[in-house]
């Protein structure tokens, strides 16, 4: 059964003013980046919880080593992550100014030079979890890619700064 005229130019008029209505746009931009953000919270509260170790000296008091760490991170990790894509950083300071916080991305690639240095009792400590988060629609005119030797990815980075409690 063909459609009648009447329906056929409604259909089309519709189309028209669809396509005219700018409305659905910031929903549709949101449904492409919120997992992203979504996933860049999760990460904050994992580096939060992890970092507490550290802050408490119960990592240092198990005499963790940069392996120990990272497997009690993946321990936090829900399905959103995988943790061979997670990479963790924990450095020692002796002063908040004497804090230096370089990118980890150079020239469009990841710059994966970790080191896990817990320090000890009062010391300042700045933990970082970095993840190369997947991005699977980027051709509509929307890349947020910071990295381009690996597909389309963005890198998700956290931080926690903290000086470590005075533990025994």
């Amino acid at each position: 059964m063909s459609p009648t005229p009447a329906s056929t130019v409604s259909f089309a008029t519709l189309l028209r003013r669809f396509r005219r209505n700018g409305k659905g746009d910031a929903v549709g931009q949101f449904a492409l980046v919120a997992p992203m953000f979504f996933a860049t919270q999760v990460l904050e509260t994992i580096t939060q919880d992890s970092a507490r170790m550290i802050l408490t000296g119960q990592a240092q008091n198990a005499n963790y080593q940069a392996s120990d760490f990272k497997t009690y991170v993946c321990g936090k990790i829900p399905a959103l992550f995988s943790c061979a894509g997670l990479s963790v950083d924990v450095q020692s300071y002796s002063s908040f100014s004497s804090i230096t916080i370089n990118s980890q991305i150079n020239g469009g690639a990841f710059v994966n030079n970790m080191q896990y240095h817990p320090g000890g009792p009062g010391d300042i400590v700045v933990v970082r979890l970095f993840y190369e988060w997947p991005l699977f629609v980027t051709g509509l005119g929307y890349n947020i890619a910071n990295l381009n030797n690996s597909g389309y990815k963005r890198l998700l980075a956290a931080t926690a700064a903290f000086q470590n409690e005075p533990y025994n």
